[in-house]
């Protein structure tokens, strides 16, 4: 019989501060740094923007000129950020695709967040990752790479079954995010959509990943890693991925996310602790998430995140009472450091405008520009997306319409979320839209985790 809703969410109140922690927030002191964020596309101004509130030295690069007035009078950006190296006490690239420059600086005694070549790969290369999952024991369910949609339609037609279609390698964001769940037990569903789209999903997808589908819980369990060991605590996620309530619409990634932070636990022990020696091997220093299947057979990864999570590194600092600057200069040192997280839960959401999920430059410019309001100044747990700041107004920049992640964090998952969507009510932003069900699912979906002995 499970346990009453309220004794479970308080069951994972986890050990931390209770105290208030914002965007806005003060702390404690800690030696002034210099942070250089290196970056291909604009992502990780939410944890620059934190750094440089926390008093320290903040500088940005982003190299796709569409982005280029994202940040603007948040952030100083700089247009070649090489030159700049021996100015940075840390450089921090918030993406994959830096990992061989990651490895060379880091060669070189410089301290550095995020990529290598091998994590790089793990994340980019499905079939990699699976293999690597497989090697340290991993329960990791039946998958097939391919080339050719025309030998896939003939697999899947020799072994009826219900599977998962997922693009594999080096391919677009929005390629990547074009994976097709079959819902039909003798996979007649994905056999047609492979029929009728590989023509074009050859030149944009070459590479693809065939995935025994596997029913149970989705859940994702991730942690920072200093080089040599994981940071505790870990993080436990649950993403909500498709642009609708009900899961509905095209997968964006995350449109939300609700998590909490734990000592080690099954999760994490049956998933990523195995990975610390391989981690260990390549020095990397960053954050790392497994997305994984939680059932009563145990737990099945199915893909790796090598990086900070967008929005969840946003929702990550609603409950991380470490200051940012600390956490990450001591990382990328390979110090120890226990975080000081929040007890309870964390809340984001994505408040997004038209083209988002898509790039659209003519769509955009009924948006750039617009003026995001807030009824009472000082919002707290609100997280700058593609924005830019002219004077003391928050302007839209940028052109996907990836405004904001607004966080909310209580000691149970009904507090966290009431806070998040209050916050909500005190933005004013033409024809704004978000998910109104992040964490919506925590009431069936631990239920089901405790009764398979993950929450104990």
């Amino acid at each position: 019989m499970s346990e009453p809703r309220e004794k479970l969410d308080a069951k994972h109140s986890q050990n931390g501060t209770n105290g208030v922690k914002s965007n806005g927030s003060k702390f404690p002191q800690f030696k002034r740094k210099k942070f250089l964020f290196v970056s291909d596309e604009a992502l990780s101004g939410s944890v620059a923007l934190q750094l440089k509130e926390e008093g320290h030295h903040v500088k940005m690069y982003i190299s796709q000129a569409l982005d280029q007035d994202v940040y603007d009078g948040f952030i100083e950006k700089i247009k070649h950020w090489k030159q700049h190296l021996d100015w940075a006490d840390v450089v921090i690239f918030d993406t994959i695709g830096f990992g061989s420059k990651a490895d060379e600086l880091r060669a070189a005694g410089k301290l550095v967040v995020g990529g290598s070549e091998y994590t790089d790969r793990l994340e980019a290369d499905r079939e990699f990752g699976q293999t690597e999952m497989s090697d340290v024991g991993m329960l990791t369910p039946p998958s097939w790479n391919f080339n050719d949609y025309d030998d896939a339609i003939k697999f899947l037609k020799a072994h009826p079954g219900r599977y998962v279609f997922k693009p594999s390698g080096d391919v677009s964001y929005d390629s990547r995010t074009n994976v097709f769940i079959g819902k039909e037990e003798d996979g007649k569903d994905l056999i047609e959509m492979l029929e009728q789209n590989k023509e074009g999903w050859s030149h944009v997808m070459p590479n693809f990943h065939i995935q025994k589908f596997v029913t149970g819980v989705e859940i994702a369990v991730g942690a920072f890693f200093n080089g040599k060991e994981f940071l505790l605590p870990v993080n436990i996620n649950f993403e909500h991925k498709r642009l609708y309530p009900g899961d509905l619409g095209p997968m964006v990634g995350e449109m939300g996310t609700l998590m909490y932070w734990s000592e080690p636990n099954s999760i994490f022990r049956q998933t990523l602790e195995k990975m610390t020696e391989k981690l260990r091997a390549c020095a990397y220093v960053g954050y790392i998430d497994i997305n994984c299947i939680a059932n009563a057979r145990g737990m099945y990864p199915l893909e790796f995140t090598s990086r900070f999570g967008y929005p969840t590194i946003s929702i990550q600092m609603e409950g991380i009472a470490t200051p940012m600057g600390e956490l990450l200069y001591k990382m990328a040192a390979g110090e120890s450091l226990e975080i000081s997280t929040k007890r309870g839960f964390q809340i984001g959401v994505v408040i997004a405008v038209p083209p988002f999920p898509y790039i659209s430059k003519a769509e955009m410019a009924v948006y750039r520009d617009s003026s995001i309001f807030f009824t009472k100044p000082n919002p707290e747990g609100v997280w700058i997306g593609e924005v830019r700041k002219v004077g003391s107004s928050w302007r839209l920049a940028g052109v996907t319409g990836y405004a904001l992640v607004v966080t909310g964090a209580g000691s149970t998952v009904a507090e966290a979320r009431r806070q998040a969507y209050n916050r909500i009510e005190n933005i004013q932003l033409q024809n704004m839209f978000y998910r109104t069900d992040i964490g919506l699912r925590w009431n069936e979906d631990s239920d089901r985790l405790q009764s398979w002995g993950y929450l104990n």
